[in-house]
């Protein structure tokens, strides 16, 4: 698609985490919009691990270095509803 937004997409996840693997699974599947995936793994700073500890996986949008929360998508969300959540977050 021409001139298609770069989408930032920032994961909060931790090694051996089931649900944040496949939700980055689901991510990188996603060929109809441009992401940009950040994994970062929660155990490597301990604010992270503070804040996100009983919480991941946690989805953020990186929007001109400010980051915003998404709505966590079911473990059960299929890689075209995941894209189409995303559509509607960024048109």
């Amino acid at each position: 698609m021409p001139n298609q937004q770069l989408i930032k997409l920032i994961l909060y996840s931790k090694p051996g985490c089931h649900l944040c693997e496949g939700l980055q699974e689901k991510l990188e599947q996603i060929s109809s919009l441009d992401l940009e995936l950040e994994v970062r793994d929660i155990n490597s700073r301990e604010d992270w691990l503070r804040a996100y500890q009983y919480e991941v996986p946690v989805l953020y949008r990186n929007r001109d270095g400010r980051e915003e929360m998404l709505p966590r998508p079911s473990p059960r969300t299929t890689v075209k509803q995941l894209e189409t959540m995303l559509k509607k977050y960024f048109g």
